[in-house]
């Protein structure tokens, strides 16, 4: 008989805390997700700001935000989690949501931030250097790029949403100088 394996513990707690941040903010009508799963302008005295600024990666508007965000999440993460260990690829989610999270704080404080959408993109870049060997910057690498950024930039420009695209971007730097950093220590 075939058992099931719960093969990429960081992605799967991850995936299994949004869910819960998803399912306790729809049941106490956003309350919490305001309190603990979005980041924004508040007082440095308030100690769940502090919380907010890694934890606004696990909430999310909706059951379509948070769908959008895990399919990839659960396609690009465990291939990840397999190459690089667990621990550093929960080092590069910290630093990813701690990063977005103080510069929205700093640079936008008159919206919030919440979803995985920037640990998602920086998945994506981190993905586009796994073939690296030596020296060498991968092609795929510099595709991504080029076209992540051209349709990040593209959609500040042109784009009228509440799509946080600036933090897109701070996500697939993390992952790019993540992936860099990490390749130099392999």
């Amino acid at each position: 008989m075939k058992r099931i394996q719960y093969n990429s513990p960081v992605v799967l707690t991850f995936f299994i805390l949004s869910l819960f941040s998803l399912i306790l903010g729809m049941a106490t009508n956003g309350l919490t997700t305001s309190l603990c799963f979005s980041v924004y302008k508040a007082s440095l005295s308030d100690p769940l700001t502090y919380i907010r600024f890694v934890g606004h990666v696990l909430g999310h508007a909706d059951f379509d935000h948070f769908i959008s965000n895990m399919l990839l999440f659960l396609v690009i993460g465990p291939p990840l989690e397999e190459k690089y260990g667990s621990s550093t690829l929960l080092e590069g989610i910290l630093l990813t949501a701690l990063v977005s999270g103080i510069l929205q704080f700093i640079l936008f404080p008159g919206t919030a931030l919440l979803g995985a959408s920037g640990i998602v993109f920086m998945f994506i870049m981190l993905s586009s250097l796994s073939g690296r060997r030596g020296d060498k910057i991968p092609l795929t690498l510099i595709l991504v790029a080029a076209l992540y950024l051209g349709q990040e930039l593209f959609s500040m420009l042109f784009v009228t949403d509440s799509v946080a695209n600036f933090m897109h971007l701070v996500g697939g730097a993390c992952g790019t100088f993540f992936g860099f950093q990490k390749a130099k220590r392999h």
